[in-house]
């Protein structure tokens, strides 16, 4: 099935900018990098990026003017902030050569972990998992070394947040609480709850009335952190959104606008634009929330995908369509497909990215430990006799090569096995079960409902016009139209279903424990998924529609013959009816066609390719 991305990924870009904005107070700020490190005017300046972030740029600009002055130390420590700030300004290739140039440089362990910690925020706004990942799971093995009090502090928020981000709240719960433990004696504990309410919020664990949300919201107000409450405030207005408590959602937004507008953090800004233009839309005030998800618009950058923008163009689209301007709605319609496809396949890409730098860092780590127990053993030897080293190391070599030689075999084999099995049952284009393996499997889930007395539908489905769209698209793009066309039909499904491709463009589906009426609701909302999910393949967009017949076990009984065909001849009478439709076929051969509803997205199209 296709993956559905956490509820905290709504707020991954405002989140994630937390892990580049740990700090503490200048008593603590120990690893600045001058002689007299506790009185730096450099650690002073660190100290109030987020208390008093507008003094912190001018308190910058000074230093600039006199940077020649500056010892080697810390003009590398002026360069970390300068990435800072680059950073918490979205300009991240700029910041990412900056963090580098410090981690590859400079002559301070403490600030090399922290230019490390900030590098993982920086990947990740960029997309660049891999690499992201790669530095968190080397960062969390060498965490027992780091002592340096702040320094370990703000490793730890990071590796916080980036588990959660990952799938892995519990994970981040646990570092969370780590740096709760790891605050320094005086300092605010806000940063530390924060990380906590965020792998909660991972965990879809909060509501606008959980009292750890809210307390860390007034902790992080009283104790001067801004930035932070002002995240906390932006997930606590999402919260209200998603129970339709508008008037307290707006209130929020109000309460916490200026101080946002003072701050000037960019993805705050953005999420600001979007929330309130949501607001507006559900409050049936079109104009206002129009403004507002322009506003979003305006100040996104080129190439940026993100759930704020998602809602604003949402929006958009909704507010030109519901005022009779179909060209402009269709325009934010294929930006809103663009964010939503980007939102998702994000999600995935991070996914897919923790979890092979887990798997390589635990290879290399083997492979490192493997080598150390392998010279433990030739320096033990060494105090052999010389024939007798020889004669072992052959002996050693021997076996080591004899064993590779039957895992080597054996992964093939296995590997092979699995191919032919792979190949012996689904279809090399689109992946799902073969015409015969369908029918095979379709027939033992048939005899198990019968058992104990379950229900099913089977539905056939035909993608309309699919001949014209290989004839004025090519080849290649009815392939990717077929291809869509599964994706699609995947994330409707159910882990019990049965999925296969019965030939050319025609599908089957065998809807498990489902009676007659939950059926054609899934076959409905399967035919509208394909009307408003169009191919969009770089300038080209290929809509598509599918018709399709239906048969239940209820009135048809458990044989797969007769399943078949009834919803082949329901598919049939929905073809002659015009098409982009679902029809249900009843035991006597009736037909009942469903009503076609208004796609999200497009006026109602029927009949077309």
């Amino acid at each position: 099935m296709e993956f559905r991305c956490p509820r905290i990924m709504r707020f991954w870009p405002v989140l994630a900018g937390l892990m580049l904005c740990a700090s503490v107070s200048p008593a603590h700020a120990g690893s600045a990098p001058s002689d007299e490190a506790g009185k730096s005017r450099l650690a002073q300046i660190d100290a109030i990026r987020l208390s008093d972030h507008p003094r912190f740029v001018e308190a910058l600009a000074e230093v600039h003017q006199t940077s020649a002055n500056l010892s080697a130390r810390e003009k590398w420590y002026l360069r970390y902030l300068d990435g800072w700030e680059l950073n918490f300004e979205g300009i991240y290739p700029e910041a990412e050569s900056n963090i580098r140039d410090v981690i590859a440089h400079a002559d301070d362990d403490a600030l090399v972990t922290r230019a490390t910690a900030m590098l993982m925020n920086n990947l990740s706004e960029q997309g660049k998992y891999a690499e992201a990942y790669a530095v968190a799971t080397r960062a969390a093995d060498t965490l027992p070394t780091v002592t340096d009090p702040l320094a370990r502090f703000i490793l730890l928020a990071n590796l916080a947040q980036m588990l959660t981000f990952a799938g892995q709240p519990e994970l981040g719960l646990k570092y969370a609480d780590m740096m709760l433990a790891a605050t320094p004696a005086g300092q605010s504990p806000c940063q530390a709850m924060v990380q906590q309410v965020t792998a909660l919020e991972g965990a879809r664990s909060l509501t606008s009335r959980s009292p750890q949300l809210l307390k860390t919201i007034d902790v992080c107000t009283t104790d001067h952190e801004p930035v932070f409450a002002d995240t906390m405030a932006l997930i606590l207005v999402d919260r209200l959104l998603d129970e339709h408590k508008l008037e307290d959602a707006m209130a929020t937004i109000e309460r916490i606008t200026p101080v946002i507008q003072t701050t000037r953090y960019y993805q705050h800004i953005l999420s600001l634009a979007s929330q309130r233009a949501q607001i507006f839309e559900q409050l049936g005030k079109t104009n206002e929330a129009k403004k507002a998800a322009l506003d979003a618009v305006a100040m996104s950058h080129p190439g940026d995908i993100n759930e704020a923008l998602r809602f604003a163009y949402r929006v958009l689209y909704t507010t030109e369509k519901s005022q009779g301007r179909y060209a402009a709605a269709l325009n934010y319609y294929e930006h809103y497909v663009i964010q939503d496809q980007g939102y998702l396949r994000d999600a995935n890409v991070r996914n897919v990215a923790y979890e092979a730098a887990r798997q390589h860092f635990l290879a290399e780590k083997l492979e490192t430990e493997g080598l150390s127990k392998e010279n433990r053993i030739l320096r033990l030897q060494q105090a052999l006799d010389g024939k007798a080293v020889e004669t072992s190391r052959l002996y050693i070599v021997m076996l080591v090569l004899a064993l590779l030689s039957i895992v080597f075999w054996m992964v093939r084999i296995k590997r092979s096995q699995l191919r032919f099995k792979w190949l012996s049952a689904c279809d090399g284009l689109t992946g799902i079960f073969h015409h015969q393996h369908f029918m095979t499997e379709a027939e033992r889930s048939l005899s198990m409902l019968e058992r104990r007395r379950g229900h099913g539908c089977l539905v056939s489905f035909d993608l309309d016009h699919f001949k014209q769209v290989n004839d004025t698209h090519g080849h290649a793009v009815g392939d990717a139209v077929l291809k869509h066309a599964v994706a699609i039909t995947k994330a409707h499904l159910r882990r019990a279903d049965i999925f296969g491709r019965l030939g050319g463009e025609e599908f089957g589906i065998l809807l498990v424990d489902a009676p007659c009426l939950q059926g054609m609701v899934i076959a409905e909302q399967l035919r509208a998924a394909f009307e408003a999910s169009p191919l969009i393949m770089d300038d080209l967009v290929v809509p598509f529609s599918a018709s399709m017949g239906l048969a239940s076990t209820e009135t048809l009984g458990y044989e797969l013959s007769p399943l078949c065909r009834a919803a082949d001849a329901a598919l049939y009478e929905a073809k002659r009816a015009g098409r982009n439709r679902v029809v249900i076929n009843g035991d006597t051969g009736d037909t009942a066609t469903l009503p076609l509803p208004l796609p999200f997205g497009l006026p109602a199209r029927r009949g077309t390719a």
